[in-house]
């Protein structure tokens, strides 16, 4: 039997020791270029440094404003026109004539205290009172050696040689021997009281003739206030004239307005200078109807429209009225009509609430002119023809219709038309200039006016700031920086020239001030634009220029990963050639 046999299994052979060899996917041996890499940042750069070429392209011009000085100015002026923190120094000097059993110390006291009572419980442009009693001295010997029996003209002008020479407010006190107690107020800075009057008596007028008439220029309640002042935001006022002949088949008037024009009103304009820079115009018109209705009475032998048909009287329709080319921009246009009816409602007569019969026959719209309804002598028709002789208004019947006529600008002013001041120690009369404003009124315009422009400026001033500051995407022009400025140093001038009792300059310098402030806050760049915000603009150039970027910024990061991965690659294959030699 043969014998099975098992083959020895196969021996294992023995494995080969192999070396370390760098493959074609972690070795690389050329070195990366830089080509793909420099344009990709190239373009990321690029977009780089556009960016400040594009936010300056969007970026909006933006002059500095002083918001400090404005808000300070704001502060100064206050809040309310009616109580203004400003200073105007008024000096006063009550001068005693035969009060030669009194005590000087004793009348000052009086005066004080009647002074104070005044001013307690009202705002007084005045802020500070500088009061001088005079019982002796030069001025009181001239003053003494004056004939106060004369005409109230005359002593008005002789006053005015011994007190002219400053701007002191001086009140006369003669005791006589009527018992009649009158009170004047000149045409300049003083007034007199002359008659039987006690000490306590003479107090209480020479405070009230301060007071109320000096300080206050004898305003009263109902009377227009500071903000309907009839002067243009620019500080101009246009009077505009008109001669209105209702139906000229009747009758067709005209009149000489120039001569008027150099005598009457040159004066006037010359005086009001410092308040509002006037000029004058005037015109002719026809076929200008009223518009409301009137009815005849046979007591009066006239057609009779009474005040509740004011409103409706002026026809806006058919008297074409504003022409002036002159009154554009802010000015301001006061319309003065001198209406001339037709034959028809001839003579035409104001009814006043009191049933009596104006006589002045004119009536006034504030913020608008006055109205003055004249009536041809004996209201009889020139002839049948169409076309009747041109007639001129006589120089004695024009002068009074401007007369009355400076009583309606009187009026607008706030200023009293007639001649009397009632008060509540006494009656005064008031005698009239002819600068149709004496100087103590133009002291109180000038006043008021400055008190009112300063707190106009302060206001739109801080209307401006707000505004630019609300909105950071606003133009503001090196020209409003500019005006804002000089309207904050015109300002402070006027501050100071009131603070100095210079109130023509304070006038002048705060109508400036309001001028510029308006010039700024309605500048045509201001009003022509539409504003939008910083989110605005982002969300317009964002939706192209954030993903252009993103993709830019992503293949830079790309590009540069893949760069660092290719040198690793290099530097290995170079280190490991290195070793192996």
């Amino acid at each position: 039997m043969a014998e099975i046999s098992e083959e020895p299994p196969n021996p294992i052979p023995p494995q080969p020791q192999h070396t370390h060899q760098p493959s074609e996917s972690t070795i690389r041996k050329a070195k990366p270029g830089l080509k793909r890499l420099t344009l990709t940042l190239s373009v990321l750069v690029s977009f780089i440094f556009a960016f400040p070429f594009l936010y300056k392209s969007v970026e909006i011009h933006r002059a500095p404003l002083p918001f400090r000085e404005i808000d300070s100015l704001s502060s100064q002026i206050g809040s309310s026109n009616n109580h203004p923190s400003l200073s105007f120094p008024c000096h006063f000097q009550a001068i005693f004539v035969n009060f030669n059993n009194s005590n000087a110390e004793t009348l000052e006291s009086l005066i004080f205290d009647e002074l104070t009572k005044l001013t307690s419980n009202t705002t007084s442009q005045c802020s500070t009172l500088s009061v001088k009693l005079v019982n002796s001295g030069p001025i009181w010997s001239l003053i003494g050696a004056v004939d106060f029996g004369n005409g109230d003209e005359s002593v008005d002008e002789a006053l005015a040689g011994v007190l002219g020479g400053e701007k002191v407010y001086s009140v006369v006190v003669v005791k006589g021997k009527s018992e009649e107690v009158k009170g004047v107020v000149g045409k300049y800075r003083h007034g007199w009281v002359v008659g039987r009057v006690s000490e306590v008596e003479a107090a209480e007028r020479v405070a009230e003739m301060f007071v109320k008439v000096f300080v206050n220029g004898g305003k009263e309640e109902g009377f227009i206030h500071g903000e309907f002042m009839p002067v243009g935001a620019d500080g101009r006022i246009v009077l505009s004239f008109n001669l209105l002949n209702s139906n000229p088949h009747d009758w067709v008037y005209d009149w000489d307005f120039q001569a008027i024009d150099d005598t009457l009103l040159a004066p006037i304009i010359k005086a009001l200078g410092p308040v509002a820079n006037i000029s004058v115009e005037s015109q002719v018109l026809y076929h200008t109807p009223k518009s409301s209705f009137s009815f005849w009475d046979d007591k009066r032998k006239g057609y009779i429209f009474s005040t509740k048909d004011l409103p409706f009287f002026v026809n806006s329709n058919e008297w074409h009225l504003d022409t002036s080319i002159a009154a554009g921009g802010r000015s301001k246009i006061l319309q003065f009509v001198v209406y001339i009816p037709s034959a028809k409602e001839c003579p035409l007569l104001l009814q006043l609430p009191n049933g009596e019969i104006s006589k002045t026959n004119g009536f006034i719209s504030p913020m608008w002119g006055g109205v003055i309804v004249w009536n041809p002598q004996g209201c009889l028709k020139d002839s049948e023809s169409q076309h009747p002789i041109r007639q001129t208004i006589s120089r004695q019947d024009l002068q009074k219709v401007f007369e009355v006529f400076m009583g309606q600008f009187r009026q607008l002013f706030g200023l009293k038309s007639d001649s009397h001041y009632f008060g509540s120690s006494g009656t005064y009369s008031l005698l009239a200039s002819e600068k149709g404003f004496s100087e103590w009124e133009l002291d109180f315009l000038a006043r008021r006016h400055t008190c009112f422009n300063l707190h106009s400026c302060a206001t739109t001033l801080g209307s401006l700031s707000r505004l630019v500051q609300s909105l950071p995407r606003m133009i503001i022009m090196d020209e409003i920086g500019k005006q804002v400025k000089y309207s904050l140093e015109a300002a402070n001038l006027a501050q100071r020239n009131a603070s100095l009792g210079l109130y023509d300059a304070s006038a002048v310098s705060s109508r400036q001030a309001r001028s510029l402030a308006e010039d700024a806050f309605f500048h045509p760049s201001i009003m022509s634009v539409s504003y939008y915000s910083f989110e605005h603009c982002f969300a317009v150039y964002s939706p192209f220029f954030l993903p252009v970027s993103m993709h830019v910024l992503l293949a830079a990061l790309r590009e540069w990963r893949r760069y660092k991965i290719e040198n690793r690659k290099y530097l290995a294959w170079k280190a490991e050639v290195k070793k192996n030699s």
